[in-house]
């Protein structure tokens, strides 16, 4: 077998960047795109303009259920190209100091979940080390510490909160856009979006009513823009009450989806999501679709955020189901962190 001479290696490794560079500035351009339809859309809505057809041929429409258009161009390098390894023990981090046991550790971190974390299937991950609860239980012990980190962006279960930035901060997912409607057309991960269609369709099924999906995805550059409308808006102590700081947002990771009530001709705003009959009807069953509510009421000293019953974060179904069977009230507590209420 030949060997490309080094020169060439370099230009084909230099090449191989610039690609990845384009890719991922074009994934923030569609995304600050997004975020500024969404601006526009909630300044509207606020103002009292909230009907819109959403069944109509005119321009800008888009029928409930019909997926947003996805620009072709938007694609993310896989965790790997973007530097980040799958197993913890390749990754440098600051997760807490836990107590483990070397054995204990040996046997959580089997060949089994070794084999899924090689799969990139966070759900299979979970399975293998025995479903959500073993999953947590591990993860809380100290006994996963080898092989599973909580602050990976690329799996569904990682934290993200005032304390806990993401790590690459410019991390771009692979994004799709879900069925459900969407009036900015947002994005999620595939895995988000396919659990999101599949809950809308249940709670529909269910006669709770339509759903749509205000915001998902949103990069660094666009949560720059966001925060400092809020800013500007409430001033910095107000806005981060309800709006995440560049870089701390999990809209920046694809998992998380910000709902609306929709009746098939109009859809409320954010703020009135809580109160409908789509509303209570998530809050009682967001996690059998692997979605969490990620800032209950009573929770802003442990979150830092002020109730968003509209806010979902997925987590996969069998860590919700654990979050939900075990009745806790925030991810924190979830995975035993301290409490995040400031940066």
């Amino acid at each position: 077998m030949t060997t490309a001479p080094p020169e060439l290696s370099r230009r084909a490794e230099r090449r191989r960047r610039v690609t990845r560079r384009r890719r991922r500035a074009v994934a923030t351009a569609v995304a600050a795109f997004a975020a500024c339809a969404m601006l526009v859309t909630g300044a509207l809505l606020s103002a009292g303009g909230a009907d819109r057809d959403l069944r109509g041929d005119g321009a800008g429409t888009q029928a409930l259920g019909d997926p947003a258009p996805l620009d072709p161009t938007v694609e993310a390098a896989t965790p790997e190209a973007q530097g980040i390894p799958l197993r913890q023990a390749d990754l440098d981090d600051d997760e807490p100091d836990r107590a483990s046991d070397g054995d204990e550790s040996a046997a959580f971190c089997s060949p089994s979940v070794d084999e899924a974390i090689a799969s990139g299937d966070p759900e299979a991950l979970v399975v293998a080390a025995g479903g959500g609860s073993a999953f947590r239980e591990g993860v809380v012990a100290g006994r996963a510490s080898d092989c599973i980190s909580l602050s990976h962006p690329a799996w569904d279960w990682v934290v993200v909160n005032k304390q806990r930035p993401i790590d690459p901060i410019d991390f771009v997912p692979e994004l799709v856009a879900p069925a459900t409607y969407s009036p900015i057309g947002a994005h999620l991960d595939p895995s988000a979006a396919e659990s999101l269609d599949a809950m809308t369709s249940a709670a529909l099924d269910a006669g709770a009513g339509e759903i749509g999906l205000e915001s998902g995805y949103r990069s660094y550059d666009t949560q720059v823009d966001a925060y400092g409308s809020q800013v500007d808006l409430r001033g910095t102590e107000g806005a981060d009450l309800t709006s995440a700081r560049p870089g701390y947002s999990e809209h920046q990771l694809g998992l998380a989806a910000d709902l609306v009530a929709c009746d098939g001709t109009a859809c409320g705003t954010m703020y009135e999501f809580g109160e409908t009959p789509q509303g209570q009807w998530i809050a009682d069953n967001a996690w059998r679709h692997g979605w969490i509510v990620r800032y209950e009421a009573h929770t802003t000293a442990t979150t830092g955020y002020e109730a968003e019953p509209w806010h979902l974060r997925y987590v996969g179904v069998e860590l919700a189901t654990a979050y939900h069977e075990g009745g806790y009230e925030t991810y924190e507590e979830f995975w035993g962190l301290p409490a995040a209420p400031g940066y």
